[in-house]
Parts: structure tokens; C-alpha cells; sequence
């Protein structure tokens, strides 16, 4: 009987060990330049757009479940399927895990349900730095008129991020919402931090931001990519390029701490590009090479300043970068409206928009763009 017992304990601590062993250790490093070639070429050309339902003015709207709204979500995917898009970027928020992590996290399988019906892939964004200070859960601001994106918030606010005994706050919707996705082929990228050190300069906004934000940004920066790193995901990690001389993008040793930590860390290199000629993305991408990994630009296209599908999207494709433009189904956010809408007045829809391809019945604001996209993404 002593043996047996013996015996028994054995088998269950060579089983213990062997399946210890049988777990692949997270990946705490940045991935190699093969790795990141290799899962880049696994795709089709990536085309699509930062999406966000018509009905949603913000990331808040967007998830909470008394504003989550799958029938326009699934309506506009198809929408954007028809068109040839084959990725989307989807913002989220910490808020949203703080108020209801089991159904947030429902509620996201259910969004990558329907974007995968419709042969869409997304990029979910973790952190934002743009636009309002601070952030609230429950019932959101209805649009200021005619004002571009008036109700957007930051993630994860200045309350939480100037202060950085709180950053660690964090680090379970981190590691929570990587994880429960970390091996899901819905999902192809994380775009960990959006647009670090972006300081809201709107009247009434600026008191509420953080002082020195880019000291701030980077210590979180930091953990972030960490966090997300011991979450092991089998996608690739990114922290786009925004600001700072272009021609210092490709060389790391002249760019501040931040913006140079954001390329040592992406697996692969993002950018934004709403510049006002074809020669001056082309001297992004340009530098951007430099690092020898796949180049995603995670938003581009804003008509009035000369940056439209007609000329930025056929030298993203040329150059074999994903484009991915900003606004789809023009709604809440009201990103049909420029950016000087934050200081000059406007009454009425404006002639030539700034962002966004479809009205919220469905026909495009230019049938023009709508063949050009399709051509492109072989529709």
C-alpha cells in the first residue's frame, strides 16, 4: 500500500513538472526583424480604417454596455468589408475594465465575432494621450455642434497618469485584456500607446493636463510595453511615430527619449501621416526603413490639407505599408469637420470633409474614393 501511495505521488510530480515544462515562457523581448517579416507577410496588403461606430462619440460610448450597439457595429463592418478593408484600429479604455471586466471582455469577443465575419482583422489601441484630460464612465457628452471630435477622452487621463504611484492601476486591464487575446487570430497587432505626449491645447482643457506629460508618458510607456509583454502574445507590439524633425526618425540617437523608446520597443514600426504632400510621407517612410521591419501607418488621409485616398494611398501600397486612414462612418466623433473647428465657428456640414469615407446611410461622401479603395484592395 506504501509503495502505491509512493508510486502515486511520483506520477503526479514528473506529471506537475512535465507540464510546467510544456508552457512557453513569455516573450520579454522585442521581437527579431525575421519574426516580424514573417508575420507581416502572412497578409494580404493592409487597408482599412480607425473605426468607431457612427453612434458612439467616444471609446466610452463605444464599449459600455448600455451604448454598445451591435447592430450599427455589424451594419458598418459590412459596410467597410464591401469597400476591400481588411484591418481596422479599435480603440479602448482602462475605465471600461474598471467598471466591468468579465463583460468588457464579452463585449469585445463579440465585436471581433462580427469584424471576423466580415473578414476584418483589428488592431485594438490600449492607452490614448489625445484630447480630454479626464475621462468618466456613464452617460457621455452629446457632440458640441459642428466640432471635430469633441467628446473624445484620454486613457488613461491625468489623474492616473501624472501620477506615477498610480500607474500600477494599470496593469491588470493590461495584462487582462492582452491575455484573454493573446493567442486569438481576430486579432493581428496591439498598438500599445497612442499618440504619447499629445497635450490637449483646447480652452478649458489645458488646466486639467499634466504637467511635464512627456516624463510622465514614458514612465508609463514603459510599462506598458512590459505588461503587455508578460501577457506572451503571438501578435506583434507598436507605439506609433507622431511628432518630433522627420528627419531624426531614422536616426534613434537624436530623438528624445520618448519618441526614440517607441521605436526600440514596437515589433514592428507605426506612424501617423497627415502631412500635406506625397514627398513628405515618402520621407517618413524613407527614415522609417532604416529599421528594417514591416511599417504600418496607423492613420493617415485629412482632404483639406492635401492628404487624400487619391494620393497617400496609392504610395502606402507602393511602399508595402499598411494604411490605415482615420474615420469611417461619419457620427458623433464629427471628424467630417477639420481640426480648426476647435477655434473657428462653423454652421453647417463643410464642402470638402476632413475625415471620414461614408455618410451613416451608407453612401460615400465620394463615389471617386470609393472605386479608388476598391481598385486598390482588388475589390
Amino acid at each position: 500500500m506504501k509503495q502505491l501511495i509512493l508510486l502515486s505521488f511520483f506520477v503526479i510530480l514528473f506529471s506537475c513538472k512535465t507540464s510546467k515544462k510544456e508552457q512557453p515562457a513569455p516573450e520579454t523581448n522585442r521581437w527579431s526583424e525575421e519574426k516580424a517579416w514573417a508575420w507581416y507577410e502572412k497578409y494580404e496588403w493592409l487597408a482599412g480604417a480607425n473605426f468607431n461606430p457612427s453612434t458612439s462619440i467616444n471609446q466610452l460610448e463605444f464599449w459600455q454596455p448600455d451604448t454598445f450597439d451591435p447592430e450599427t457595429i455589424d451594419r458598418e463592418l459590412g459596410w467597410s468589408a464591401e469597400l476591400g478593408f481588411n484591418l481596422h484600429r479599435v480603440y479602448l479604455h482602462n475605465l471600461l475594465w474598471d467598471q466591468d471586466s468579465t463583460g468588457f471582455l464579452e463585449r469585445l469577443d463579440s465585436y471581433l465575432d462580427m469584424a471576423d465575419k466580415h473578414g476584418i482583422k483589428t488592431m485594438f489601441v490600449l492607452l490614448d494621450d489625445v484630447w480630454h484630460p479626464v475621462p468618466k464612465l456613464g452617460i457621455q457628452p452629446e457632440p458640441i455642434p459642428h466640432v471635430h471630435n469633441s467628446g473624445w477622452v484620454q486613457a488613461p487621463g491625468a489623474a492616473i497618469l501624472g501620477d506615477s504611484t498610480r500607474h500600477d492601476e494599470l496593469e491588470a486591464y493590461i495584462k487582462g485584456v492582452v491575455g484573454k487575446f493573446a493567442n486569438d487570430d481576430r486579432v493581428i497587432c496591439w498598438d500599445v500607446y497612442n499618440e504619447p505626449d499629445n497635450v490637449a491645447k483646447r480652452p478649458g482643457r489645458e488646466s486639467f493636463e499634466v504637467k511635464n506629460k512627456h516624463i510622465f508618458s514614458l514612465a508609463l510607456l514603459k510599462k506598458v510595453f512590459a505588461w503587455a509583454r508578460e501577457a506572451n502574445p503571438s501578435q506583434p507590439l507598436t507605439c506609433g511615430m507622431w511628432k518630433e524633425k522627420v528627419e531624426n526618425w531614422g536616426n534613434p540617437e537624436k530623438l528624445p527619449p520618448l519618441e526614440r523608446y517607441m521605436l526600440e520597443q514596437s515589433d514592428v514600426i507605426s506612424f501617423h501621416a497627415y502631412d500635406n504632400s506625397t514627398e513628405a510621407v515618402q520621407q517618413k517612410i524613407d527614415q522609417l526603413k532604416k529599421y528594417s521591419r514591416p511599417l504600418l501607418c496607423t492613420e493617415y488621409m485629412a482632404r483639406t490639407r492635401n492628404n487624400t485616398f487619391e494620393n497617400m494611398m496609392p504610395l502606402l501600397k507602393e511602399n508595402n505599408v499598411a494604411a490605415i486612414n482615420w474615420g469611417f462612418v461619419s457620427g458623433k466623433t464629427q471628424t467630417i469637420y477639420p481640426w480648426k473647428s476647435w477655434d473657428s465657428t462653423f454652421t453647417a456640414e463643410p464642402e470638402v470633409w476632413f475625415h471620414d469615407v461614408l455618410r451613416a446611410d451608407g453612401t460615400p461622401f465620394s463615389e471617386d474614393e470609393v472605386t479608388l479603395i476598391k481598385e486598390l484592395t482588388n475589390r
